[in-house]
């Protein structure tokens, strides 16, 4: 593995640092995420559907970036216990943190803190907001302020919250890179980092085009449902006669005119109000009403195999349980005790673990990795 020798220990939950925890474990690394015995660890356990056991302290929502990690209880308010994770901070390669900004100096494990214990330390920070503001970082909220939310819905309906934590999970893959970064550099200067990824400025960083819409062209972009507003038709929603439904993405004219061709309209790709993608975003409302009628006169199946023959880009329209029934799902996912997880690095060509632990109990670990340092019934009678 990769990483095989790096020891993480995590020191945030919810949803962005432990994604980044989970990459590690992924490529080897040994992750200990440090958990609150008196908040019964992170929060994320408690975050059950309805469906789900009161019992368990291993919800559904926990399992989704907790994969290969060993979970060590750890109330640092206290002095004996806080001295055993510095013990452990004395071999440590990387400490993932997620705390309101002045809450880590409070607690005494902040960089300046730990890395007078390991100067080789590499700490990344996720924050709401940057380190000058305590305001919480909630990843509903940074949608709505960083404009997500604004352009995502339907034209005449309201905002609409990704149904992902996504800004959470792109803070992480920002850290991620921050942190591999450190990696390299520390290989030639001997010497740590302290690395600060906050969820609004991921958020800004992440708005791509609909940020130079307005940045460049000077268009404050309005919602549009699934529609693009640069392309047509890109993201548009169609029903097949059978009463499935089809997603196209066409993005240039030799596209434009082959599914044209495939749905027996080839006139319509020589039509002026139609011919190119700038025509055709003018005439987008007429363009798609043509394409329903056309769409509806196939079965689903056999249109998407045409469509594909002919190099359309187009796909149907999936639920969750559709999606993990596809074989090309089967090699991203863990298995493990009766339970299903999901891999966070997919890149083919570097090795990687293929069978993590399950997502860890809580306290599952603790004896076993303070063990070292403490005796391990003071340790519990202080839990």
């Amino acid at each position: 593995m990769v990483f095989k020798h790096l020891k993480v220990i995590e020191l945030a939950s919810v949803l962005a640092g432990p994604s980044v925890g989970q990459f590690f474990a992924e490529l080897g690394a040994e992750v200990i995420k440090i958990e609150n015995p008196k908040t019964r660890g992170d929060v994320t356990r408690s975050w059950k559907l309805s469906t789900e056991t009161e019992e368990s302290d291993t919800s559904a929502y926990f399992t989704a970036v907790n994969w290969g990690k060993k979970s060590v209880c750890l109330d640092i308010t206290i002095p004996s216990q806080l001295g055993q994770l510095y013990e452990l901070i004395k071999t440590t390669d990387i400490v993932i943190a997620s705390y309101k900004p002045g809450d880590a100096e409070i607690l005494k494990v902040d960089y300046i803190t730990l890395s007078a214990i390991n100067p080789k330390l590499i700490y990344g920070h996720i924050t709401g907001y940057g380190s000058h503001s305590t305001r919480l970082g909630y990843d509903a909220i940074i949608q709505a302020e960083s404009g997500f939310m604004h352009l995502n819905g339907e034209k005449d309906g309201n905002p609409v919250k990704m149904p992902v934590a996504l800004i959470d999970v792109l803070a992480g893959h920002q850290l991620k890179e921050a942190i591999l970064l450190a990696i390299i550099n520390k290989m030639s200067t001997g010497k740590g980092a302290y690395l600060e990824v906050s969820l609004f400025d991921t958020a800004v960083a992440s708005l791509a085009n609909q940020a130079s819409n307005y940045l460049v062209a000077g268009i404050n972009p309005k919602r549009t449902g699934s529609e693009h507003p640069n392309i047509v038709p890109y993201g548009t929603v169609f029903k097949t006669k059978d009463a499935f439904e089809i997603v196209l993405a066409v993005g240039n004219e030799k596209q434009f005119s082959n599914l044209c061709k495939v749905l027996e309209c080839a006139h319509l790709s020589q039509d002026e109000k139609f011919k190119t993608n700038a025509s055709r975003v003018i005439n987008r409302a007429a363009l798609n009403t043509f394409l329903a009628r056309q769409i509806k006169t196939f079965n689903q199946s056999g249109l998407l195999s045409q469509l594909e023959q002919h190099q359309v880009p187009a796909g149907a329209m999936n639920s969750m349980k559709e999606v993990f029934e596809l074989p090309q799902t089967k090699p991203l996912l863990f298995h493990a005790n009766g339970i299903r997880g999901l891999k966070t690095f997919i890149a083919k060509g570097i090795e990687t673990e293929t069978s993590l632990t399950p997502p860890p109990h809580l306290d599952a670990d603790t004896n076993k990795v303070v063990g070292l340092y403490s005796n391990p019934k003071n340790t519990k009678s202080n839990r």
